[in-house]
């Protein structure tokens, strides 16, 4: 009865503390019950954080497909910073599910001479995320960017019903010869193989493969990647590093935000102090489409949101206290709603309130230029000679 009255009198340790990469619906869930607290980071950083700066790992439990008849326990369709981990475990089990599809990929596996102990996992289905199908908002959205993915253009998709829809136009505008280096392979990318859009033939770096460090989707898409050696699953690092992304030409990142400001900055994984998801990858591949030849990066919102019934826009003067700049406003390239489209690039701050002010919904856009005027952000009338004169900027 002892530790039972020590974890009512001390709550704080009634639990353990999770320190997490990456959130999803569970994680926040514990975040908002105090279990869980995120770490920030650029997700390609990862496996060097854990040979540099993790000074210990003492277990590490992977989930792997049955051994092979080279002896290796194959990660499956996520290999992201796994063999680091390895690396840096002092003891090493991994849980062998029979589900868990044979990937091709370099690093994707651990040889059993590195395994401590080995559990018989279940065969239960890998989990699946579901998209919604898209609106007619989000089609909207896509149908901008469609017309500025060029033949032999190198894709990342990020996740979402925007990006799959760009997928789906992508794949009725007849563009050929895509190539594709990304974090996450989702249904939309597969789709785009199965419409023949897809050949690598024009990619520098891994030509003719398509290349990620994680697939997540549906069974299709898991039956799409298992033992295909044209889908290579990578480290994290391998997929996500700008000095890597660059590499190819032409690349094209299309990736969500839910709020911009006036001046570009782009915050994509919070609510003001309430922690939702990860930068991931975002801002490395923002940098590496920029680095590479021709190279595009699109950041795709609606313009507007509810809220308890109440309608707010997602571009905003400021940004929501505590909210966090995923993508800095020297970063951000293309803008997209379903209003428009600018590239923020070379404008001055002004320029960049006004074109976001255009993208905005209509019912916003006179409060979002007020608000502009108030506080220097686009030029104030200056009375002269008893007439009103604008300041050019």
């Amino acid at each position: 009865m002892k530790p039972r009255a020590f974890l009512e009198a001390d709550p704080e340790s009634a639990h353990f503390q999770s320190y997490n990469w990456h959130f999803s619906g569970y994680d926040r869930a514990k975040h908002d019950a105090g279990c869980c607290t995120y770490i920030p980071l650029n997700l390609g950083e990862v496996p060097d954080y854990y040979r540099r700066f993790i000074d210990r790992v003492d277990i590490a439990v992977l989930k792997t497909a049955p051994i092979d008849e080279r002896g290796m326990f194959n990660f499956g369709p996520s290999n992201l910073w796994h063999r680091a981990l390895v690396e840096r475990a002092k003891v090493v089990i991994v849980e062998v599910s029979p589900s868990l599809p044979w990937v091709h990929g370099d690093q994707n596996g651990v040889h059993e001479s590195e395994v401590d102990f080995v559990i018989d996992g279940d065969a239960a289905p890998l989990a699946e995320l579901k998209n919604p199908p898209p609106t007619e908002i989000d089609r909207a959205v896509a149908r901008q960017i469609a017309g500025e993915v060029e033949d032999g253009a190198c894709v990342q998709i990020g996740i979402g019903a925007m990006p799959n829809a760009a997928c789906s136009l992508l794949a009725e505008s007849g563009v050929r010869n895509l190539g594709v280096h990304t974090e996450m392979l989702t249904d939309g990318i597969i789709d785009l193989c199965k419409a023949g859009c897809v050949t690598g033939a024009r990619k520098t770096l891994d030509p003719g493969k398509a290349v990620y460090t994680f697939a997540l989707g549906s069974q299709s898409l898991y039956d799409a990647v298992a033992r295909n050696p044209d889908m290579q699953c990578r480290p994290v690092d391998y997929t996500n590093l700008p000095h890597q992304i660059m590499q190819n030409d032409r690349v094209v990142s299309i990736n969500n935000t839910t709020q911009i400001d006036l001046q570009g900055q782009a915050a994509s994984e919070s609510d003001g102090h309430r922690h939702l998801t990860g930068t991931g990858g975002q801002l490395q591949f923002v940098r590496g489409a920029y680095a590479s030849k021709g190279g595009k990066s699109f950041m795709l919102l609606s313009s507007t949101y509810e809220r308890k019934g109440v309608r707010k826009s997602r571009i905003v003067l400021d940004l929501t206290p505590g909210n966090i700049v995923t993508t800095p406003r020297s970063d951000v390239m293309y803008v997209v709603t379903e209003y428009g489209m600018t590239n923020l690039k070379a404008k001055s701050v002004s320029e960049r309130a006004r074109a976001l002010i255009a993208l905005a919904h209509p019912d916003f856009r006179d409060g979002l230029e007020r608000a502009a005027r108030e506080h220097g952000l686009l030029p104030r009338p200056v009375a002269l000679a008893g007439r009103t004169a604008r300041v050019r900027s």
